[in-house]
């Protein structure tokens, strides 16, 4: 089997295209938290913490003032974006609590299989292990009656 025959067996197991899929959906999931925590979470939280827009939050390392984080980086200075930092630490909390309540749902949802019924029953007599529809005791060859 040559190296495009090689390729075409391993594109398509079904564990690869799974992972596509799930890669794809995860690329889509992350703009979702993107918007979440750039345009629902920040604001509010920036405005309990003193009108602070956390995409504003830098440090200039040229020793200028500038007025917005746009501002020096048109000037072309140097900056520490913490405040952008911050942003991608609350999309990633949202997302590890994403994952985490979806795997627990999906832990809780996998029942266990009930345990399967003994073909095994025990001879009243000798107590040893006999078929379930035995009628004499292999081993004491008592008559188990019904």
């Amino acid at each position: 089997m040559g190296f495009i025959g090689e390729f075409k067996e391993f594109a398509m197991k079904g564990n690869v295209l799974d992972m596509a899929v799930g890669i794809i959906i995860g690329v889509a999931f992350g703009g979702i938290v993107n918007s979440l925590v750039k345009d629902i979470i920040t604001p509010p939280l920036g405005l309990i913490l003193g009108k602070v827009n956390f995409a504003d939050l830098f440090l200039s390392l040229d020793g200028k003032s500038y007025a917005s984080l746009a501002a020096a980086q048109a000037a072309g200075a140097p900056t520490i974006n913490y405040g952008l930092f911050i942003n991608t630490i609350i999309n990633f909390l949202i997302v590890a609590l994403a994952i985490f309540v979806v795997i627990r749902q999906v832990n809780a949802m996998k029942r266990k299989p009930a345990p399967p019924e003994p073909n095994t029953k025990e001879c009243d007599f000798c107590k040893e292990s006999i078929p379930k529809a035995a009628v004499r005791c292999p081993h004491c060859t008592s008559d188990l009656g019904d």
